[in-house]
């Protein structure tokens, strides 16, 4: 056999694995999940991010057919969960529970993220907007926005402030302070729950967390709300008012979450899964499920939340800078 002879017939075996693997991927996609999924979540248990993974975990398994576990892996603002999940088997059994925290914020936050957060992902399905409450303990002898900087400046570094680092609470506290030319001391928790724990406890003074999770607490009159960063007076708290009607025109409307694959995840399986959410964000049991936790139930398809993603990192940057937000 001659060298053409030996060439041609290589590229005839490659073309025709080649077309094999193209017959295979979709039986192997229709068989999706044939084993236990892994939901991964970038913040501690008990927060609103890590309720809704699991109300959204919940009905995959029943959609799907397949266990679809928690797994929690809070810490450095969702990068740890981020960067495990980016460079996991592209295989659709190992997801992440996205936030405005883990993939828009820490870019512009984090120096070496390992991890491209655009590049580094499939988008599979947008699940909700979360509007945040900002609230004092009771013991701050403040009741509105315009008490709370008159405060402030009077008692300059006495309030601080509990948040996760690198997430929208952090960021828009560190906004209004720069607005507003006041200073208060952030103390850093690894999420929502520990930080409005320590809240309630009176440990801390201030925070802006998810409606989802503070709102209760403030109809218990555990907390004093100020402002809501909603486009409109958030359904229960009809009394208090919006950033925007306190003058913070343009300030962040909140965070979302969305569900996310490594990159390279098989169009098929990005599709079911996609199909799968939004079926269940249709459904009475978990879009009420979410609304009850004080979530605006979304749904996109994954290429309208691949732009949405682009959109927001560059719109989180600007508000890092105008902040003057930093981790260590």
């Amino acid at each position: 056999m001659n060298c053409v002879e030996l060439i041609s017939r290589r590229a005839f075996v490659a073309a025709a694995a080649a077309g094999a693997c193209a017959l295979v991927r979709p039986a192997w996609a229709a068989g999706y999940p044939e084993r236990i999924i892994k939901l991964i979540v970038p913040f501690a248990a008990g927060g609103p991010v890590d309720v809704m993974a699991r109300l959204v975990a919940q009905h995959l398994s029943a959609r799907l057919g397949q266990s679809v576990i928690v797994e929690n892996r809070p810490g450095a603002g969702g990068t740890i969960a981020s960067k495990l999940v980016a460079g996991a088997e592209p295989d659709g059994y190992t997801l992440l529970f996205a936030s405005a925290g883990s993939l828009a914020i820490s870019p512009s936050l984090y120096k070496n993220l390992g991890y491209d957060p655009i590049a580094a992902f499939a988008p599979v399905a947008l699940v909700a907007n979360h509007p945040q409450a900002m609230a004092v303990h009771p013991s701050v002898p403040v009741h509105s926005v315009k008490e709370l900087i008159a405060y402030a400046k009077a008692n300059p570094g006495t309030l601080n402030f509990g948040a996760a680092p690198g997430t929208p609470p952090q960021l828009m506290v560190e906004l209004f302070c720069s607005l507003t030319g006041i200073k208060m001391v952030f103390v850093p928790y690894k999420g929502a729950a520990p930080a409005l724990t320590d809240l309630l406890a009176g440990r801390t003074q201030l925070t802006m967390l998810s409606t989802a999770v503070i709102v209760p607490p403030i109809l218990d009159g555990r907390l004093r709300p100020l402002a809501v960063s909603s486009t409109t007076r958030w359904h229960e708290l009809p009394d208090v008012p919006t950033m925007a009607e306190l003058g913070f025109a343009d300030f962040p409307q909140g965070s979302w979450t969305a569900l996310v694959a490594p990159a390279g995840t098989p169009a098929e399986v990005v599709s079911k899964l996609n199909a799968a959410v939004n079926e269940g964000l249709g459904s009475a049991e978990l879009r009420g499920g979410l609304t009850r936790l004080g979530a605006e139930v979304k749904t996109d398809t994954p290429p309208q939340l691949g732009a949405m993603m682009a959109d927001e990192i560059k719109k989180w940057a600007e508000v890092i800078r105008a902040s003057g937000a930093a981790v260590n």
